[in-house]
């Protein structure tokens, strides 16, 4: 039988570094100390799982525009980061996250539905899988890899009525195209990975791809977001919105939403299907 590493003997070969205090046993993620500083340890929930996640955050650090959590190591499996020391936000910060936002998604994608360099097709939102698969026109892209996998899915486990999907699926032929290129999105925007420090905001946790820029914006008014205001109105300053944006944001929730009732049920299947229904 293989011998299974100890995190410990892991972290350091994927880091270099000598463990000065070991993660505890047995957890997913849990905080460690190196020579050089602490970090976090992350034991990836499925094959593959850390690496997308890995590629998301060296994607999304590569134009400088957002502080992103450093990716010290990993491999299929382990994830290793810095560690980051939070703050209280305040309106400055989220103003300067704003503008960062913004010229983050200017940095662009390859096509809708790209991966990051290095990132795998069957990615991860969450604990929920999503395929990167690529498309030119977001409209048809959005509503076959975005919305329609897991209306599926919830109607496959019971959680949404066949009528019920019936309505997502009438939604997705009213979704309307739109002229955006493809943006460079977090993908997951709520606002518990966006984690405040005393120089700013940094970003965790991505299910990074090319998509449209409203959808991160959505995602932020989704679940709130400190001095939400600031930050739309400095993204708005550096690279201007639609006027009609906002009228937007239950289309682009829909996938979030969506995702949240397949992993967490019925609970939030309400307010997709109120989303859904905006559009017919």
């Amino acid at each position: 039988m293989a011998r299974v590493s100890a995190p410990d003997e892991v972290i350091t070969r994927l880091t270099g570094r000598r463990v000065v205090r070991a993660p505890r046993p047995g957890g997913a993620l849990s905080d460690a100390e190196l020579d050089d500083g602490p970090v976090v340890v992350k034991r990836g929930h499925a094959p593959g799982a850390t690496t997308a996640e890995a590629a998301g955050l060296r994607w999304l650090a590569e134009p400088g525009a957002v502080a992103v959590a450093r990716v010290r190591g990993s491999d299929d499996e382990w994830l290793v980061l810095d560690r980051i020391e939070t703050a209280r936000p305040t309106r400055e910060a989220a103003r300067d996250f704003g503008r960062g936002l913004a010229r983050l998604h200017t940095a662009g994608a390859p096509a809708f539905g790209a991966p990051p360099p290095g990132g795998p097709v069957d990615a991860w939102i969450g604990l929920a899988p999503m395929k990167n698969v690529t498309g030119e026109r977001w409209s048809p892209w959005y509503a076959e890899h975005r919305v329609l996998p897991y209306v599926r899915r919830a109607v496959d486990a019971g959680v949404l009525a066949s009528a019920e999907g019936a309505v997502f699926e009438r939604a997705c032929a009213a979704i309307p195209d739109s002229a955006e290129p493809p943006a460079r999105l977090h993908g997951d925007l709520w606002n518990g990975n966006v984690l405040w420090t005393a120089t700013g905001a940094c970003l965790i946790d991505p299910a990074a791809h090319g998509g449209h820029r409203e959808t991160d914006l959505a995602l932020l008014h989704l679940f709130g977001c400190p001095h939400l205001d600031d930050v739309v109105a400095a993204y708005d300053e550096t690279t201007p919105l639609a006027a009609d944006w906002r009228e937007r944001i239950p289309l682009h929730q829909l996938f979030p939403l969506l995702v949240h009732t397949v992993l967490f049920g019925r609970s939030y299947a309400a307010q997709a299907l109120a989303a859904a229904r905006t559009l017919v």
